[in-house]
């Protein structure tokens, strides 16, 4: 039925919208993800998740325990247009939540025993957890992680802007799953599943297009 649906869905799309979602479809993955805890500057956390489209991460978990819901306005931008947020409000929450999905706890800190990028090994599904700008990750997630990854620097600077580490992360390792032999690509339900939501945040009229299609195939279903 859902099948079905798209199919009709799509033909409100132009040729090149239907053969763009099917290609970048084939390039997402949910085997490598981001996690956001509290970061100050909203600008920052748009800058995450554009890297995270740009690089074919599916799925950016934004954590507010200090700050709050301060991403609202960035949603209303369309900021997250075609990544799926997932919101928690305490960072026990999100660690529980993706241990429980078998992610890898990675938390990107220059402290600690942490791997170079370049020794770093991707080898399961994983989170890079990412802390605010001021005071870097909490002491909840460094304890939980089950690994340390940094940049190394060479400057008189000795750490990156959140979005420039981020996106520098997100490119090494989304080219190293490209060229493995891991499992990374989307199962068909979950391909299924993020169509449907770029569906519903490109054609204006989603809502009455399905009551159409309802309509029209009734007691077909």
């Amino acid at each position: 039925m859902k099948q079905s649906l798209h199919n009709y869905l799509e033909t409100y799309l132009t040729p090149r919208r239907q053969q763009l979602f099917k290609e970048v479809l084939a390039q997402r993955t949910r085997f490598l993800t981001v996690a956001i805890e509290d970061v100050g500057h909203l600008h920052n956390t748009s800058a995450v998740m554009r890297s995270c489209d740009a690089f074919g991460v599916q799925d950016v978990h934004v954590i507010e325990e200090l700050k709050g819901k301060r991403i609202d306005r960035e949603i209303a931008m369309g900021a997250q247009k075609w990544t799926t947020v997932n919101r928690y409000s305490s960072t026990k929450e999100a660690l529980n939540s993706l241990k429980e999905k078998g992610y890898k706890i990675v938390a990107t800190t220059p402290h600690h025993t942490a791997h170079k990028l370049d020794d770093f090994v991707l080898d399961q599904p994983t989170v890079l957890f990412f802390g605010s700008e001021k005071d870097g990750l909490t002491d909840t997630v460094i304890e939980a992680a089950d690994e340390y990854i940094y940049i190394p620097t060479f400057g008189f600077t000795q750490s990156l802007n959140i979005s420039v580490c981020a996106a520098i992360l997100l490119q090494e390792l989304t080219q190293r799953l490209r060229k493995s032999n891991l499992d990374w690509q989307l199962n068909a339900s979950d391909c299924l599943d993020i169509k449907e939501l770029w569906l519903k945040r490109n054609l204006k009229d989603y809502d009455k297009l399905v009551t159409r299609y309802e309509l029209e195939n009734k007691g077909y279903s």
